[in-house]
């Protein structure tokens, strides 16, 4: 079955968001968003330790573990770039400074609840990090998963069987298969992977889907 890699999900991504927008990347998939931005927009990466104005992932080499994200991933920084206390990282995003955050998920619910921080599972380890200040204070989250989970189960749910990281924020939805926006009416499908059929993405997705 056609699917995207987790670059073309990233490239997606990328060229959605608008020019001038600050935009933070929650950790995991979301980070190889960096590395399709520049060129015809100017986007400010914004990291809850403290750092705004990061460029793309560093070359095999040159990395400086001084300058890392949220994730301790090291990133690089781009002219005019600057770092911060992370108090004030935070009050940014409280205060509805940062224009998109993307963040991975767990499961995302068809009205838009987000669960990306515990499974739920016994043996799990949470990890909520800034997650739910970014849901609740960003101007909009959007989510980039896989469609499903390893052992084939959907991702997005009627509701959220996983802990809820927050309630009703997430806009839209970039999977492995499909583009998705969140609606009163639905998930609304924007994309496809090219040469997937509509029934097979149904088949994998755990509510109705709207065309």
């Amino acid at each position: 079955m056609s699917r995207w890699t987790k670059d073309q999900m990233a490239a997606l991504v990328a060229r959605d968001i608008h020019d001038g927008a600050v935009v933070n990347l929650g950790i995991g998939l979301p980070t190889l968003v960096a590395n399709h931005l520049g060129g015809d927009k100017e986007v400010m990466l914004h990291s809850e330790n403290g750092v705004i104005g990061m460029g793309p992932a560093p070359a095999a080499g040159e990395e400086d573990y001084d300058l890392i994200n949220a994730g301790k991933q090291p990133v690089t920084l781009r002219p005019g770039g600057v770092f911060f206390h992370h108090a004030d990282s935070f009050a940014m995003m409280r205060g509805g400074h940062i224009d998109i955050c993307v963040l991975g998920a767990f499961q995302v619910a068809a009205n838009g609840d987000l669960a990306n921080w515990h499974t739920g599972a016994a043996e799990a380890i949470p990890a909520v990090g800034g997650a739910m200040d970014l849901a609740t204070g960003a101007k909009a989250t959007w989510v980039m998963m896989e469609h499903t989970t390893k052992a084939g189960e959907p991702k997005l749910v009627g509701r959220c069987s996983c802990p809820l990281t927050g309630l009703a924020c997430v806009r839209r939805v970039y999977t492995d298969l499909a583009v998705l926006e969140v609606t009163p009416a639905g998930l609304h499908v924007r994309e496809m992977a090219p040469g997937l059929e509509f029934a097979a993405l149904q088949a994998r997705t755990g509510v109705p889907l709207v065309r």
